[in-house]
């Protein structure tokens, strides 16, 4: 039974002597092996690896994914015209030199995210500080953010890291200068406004006045077609008045008293005061209807 015992106690002994010099290395991950606190070998092959077994030798993971880092505050930075703004950004990275990686910030990745963030946030203060809001906030966009990786390529190997790509991820005037650029903004819209609207008026008061030069052009010729044409007819009605005159004299002059009758009596409430013995009165007295009738009895 002792035998029994013993033999099992063993076995589970060198079992855990076995398991303890046994590790698997994940593809996502580095094994770095520890040998009495110094680093003895870095495994970056995965798959299934041996070891001493402690404490002779003690194996760290790392892993050698893609990290993000974001821009942990928002501090303004002066551009070229003195003019604050906040930048937001965020970085990609992964572990590419193990041994330098935990030399310069141990096991921890929360480590050199600490210690990189000061950095690539002086690399953004250099850049910007070289550009105005303008390029900022269009043209030049692009060309910091290259700016800042090219800058922060030397830091990355001193903390075994690679930097993958930079990105700004917003771009905004800070709060004490906001209101006044959108008061300039909406000042700088309202007079485009105002231009735009007032050479709206200047072209509305252009067409209109060609319009009217138009009106007055049209209605001149009208006016000139029309007193030749009423020329051409008064001049015929002449033409045969004067022919139909011409054949009675004493018709016409009987047709002219009519219209002078009728020019003189317009209303029933006129009234004229002349002396009846007047050549105005011939017609009405018949002296001129007799004479025209003894003309006629004469030339029987």
């Amino acid at each position: 039974m002792n035998r029994i015992g013993t033999f099992a106690i063993g076995l589970i002994v060198l079992l855990m002597l076995v398991y303890s010099t046994l590790f698997i290395v994940d593809q996502k991950q580095f094994a770095v092996v520890y040998a009495l606190g110094e680093i003895k070998e870095v495994i970056t092959e995965p798959g299934l690896k041996f070891k001493q077994p402690p404490p002779l030798q003690n194996v760290v993971f790392l892993d050698r994914r893609v990290q993000t880092l974001d821009s942990p505050e928002t501090r303004p930075i002066f551009t070229a015209e003195k003019k604050s703004l906040v930048i937001d950004w965020l970085i990609k990275w992964r572990v590419t030199e193990p041994r330098q990686f935990i030399r310069n910030s141990g096991t921890d990745m929360r480590n050199v995210e600490a210690r990189l963030s000061p950095i690539v946030q002086g690399a953004f203060n250099e850049e910007v500080t070289k550009r105005t809001v303008q390029a900022m906030l269009s043209t030049d966009r692009d060309n910091v953010m290259q700016g800042v990786r090219t800058r922060l390529a030397d830091e990355a190997k001193s903390f075994g890291i690679e930097i993958i790509d930079v990105r700004i991820k917003r771009v905004d005037f800070s709060a004490n200068i906001t209101g006044s650029v959108y008061g300039r903004m909406e000042s700088e819209r309202k007079r485009v406004a105002n231009q735009l609207r007032s050479t709206g008026f200047a072209e509305a008061e252009k067409i209109r006045a060609d319009a009217e030069r138009q009106r007055e052009v049209i209605l001149a010729e009208a006016y000139r077609d029309a007193q030749s044409i009423k020329g051409d007819g008064d001049a015929k009605a002449s033409a045969i008045y004067a022919e139909a005159f011409g054949r009675d004299p004493q018709f016409a002059k009987f047709y002219r008293s009519l219209e002078a009758y009728r020019a003189s009596f317009q209303n029933r409430s006129d009234v004229m005061v002349v002396d009846p013995s007047s050549e105005f009165f011939r017609a009405m007295r018949g002296e001129m209807g007799g004479s025209s009738a003894s003309g006629k009895k004469k030339s029987e």
